[in-house]
């Protein structure tokens, strides 16, 4: 019957550890019976299984009642959690204004997911007056504490100069530590800087080790630009099949480029079996995309193909 017992316990089912194998249903269980006995911590987190649907049936009014419950108390992830409800609109009407207040509450604490919350709240203009160089400040308190999106949006401030000086190395800096831990649009903007040598040395064995990170977990830009790597043989080795997966990849996530490239590999049969029909589809598709049919783009590449 000991609140704090429950809590912990909660906690094994509901990360997985050691002792245990992860347990959603579980972890509401015992979350559930701290957070009848007054444990704050367990409100917030039973509100978090509501909020995601996790061991239970996704709601969101009961989620804000459960954040509201610990955020009483000064919890201040339960305060940025109640923010996250207001700042999207889930379970409540959106109001930004009523979000900036509680990530406001919850910074307070140093906690660094509010401060990234905030941060971005003056960086839009949501709730509060837009201010760049406020969103800077924040944004560096979360980055400090580690928080990946805080450290890649403080890279970008540095690299466009928003709010703060431009400086194309902080901003490598920062994009460095975001992508250790696999934030995926900072591998892809690293790939970048080092494809171009925007503040660091041009390197593109570094570049395509980045791209290929950034596209393994998603992102259809980097497919897209690995898939041409591929097609032409620079920096790697030349291989149409290879070439044809990554631009599949990017394609059917609707990036237009892939899909007018792909188009292209099908007309001249490069790593693909000829077929005008899957051709026209995905130039079609493109073309929806904004990109239009470029026959200097389809000469270059049957130029290589043919070679």
């Amino acid at each position: 019957g000991d609140a704090y017992a429950q809590f912990i316990l909660g906690n094994h089912y509901y990360y997985g550890s050691d002792c245990v194998k992860l347990d959603y249903e579980q972890a509401v269980y015992w979350y559930r019976k701290s957070a009848f006995q007054g444990d704050i911590r367990a409100q917030n987190m039973l509100g978090e299984c509501y909020y995601f649907g996790n061991g239970l049936m996704q709601d969101y009014r009961q989620a804000i009642y459960w954040f509201e419950m610990a955020a009483k108390y000064k919890l201040d992830r339960a305060q940025r959690n109640l923010g996250d409800c207001y700042y999207y609109g889930l379970g409540v009407e959106q109001d930004y204004k009523e979000a900036f207040e509680w990530y406001q509450k919850s910074v307070e604490y140093d906690f660094p997911l509010a401060q990234y919350s905030l941060g971005v709240c003056y960086n839009e203009g949501h709730g509060v007056e837009k201010d760049e160089e406020k969103a800077v400040y924040w944004f560096k308190k979360s980055a400090e504490q580690d928080f990946p999106p805080a450290q890649f949006d403080l890279g970008v401030c540095y690299n466009s100069g928003l709010g703060v000086e431009q400086d194309s190395n902080k901003a490598i800096y920062w994009y460095k530590k975001a992508a250790k831990h696999n934030l995926v649009q900072a591998q892809f903007n690293l790939a970048v800087c080092y494809s171009e040598g925007v503040g660091v040395e041009k390197d593109e064995e570094k570049a395509i080790k980045w791209f290929k990170r950034a596209a393994k977990r998603g992102n259809d830009c980097a497919q897209a630009i690995l898939g041409m790597h591929y097609y032409y043989g620079d920096n790697v080795v030349q291989s149409y099949e290879i070439a044809v997966y990554w631009l599949k990849k990017a394609a059917e996530q609707d990036n237009g480029i892939a899909q007018r490239s792909l188009g292209n590999c099908y007309v001249l049969g490069a790593g693909v079996p000829q077929d005008n029909k899957k051709a026209k589809m995905w130039h079609k598709k493109a073309k929806k995309n904004g990109e239009e049919f470029d026959k200097d783009l389809l000469k270059d590449m049957e130029k290589a193909f043919n070679s």
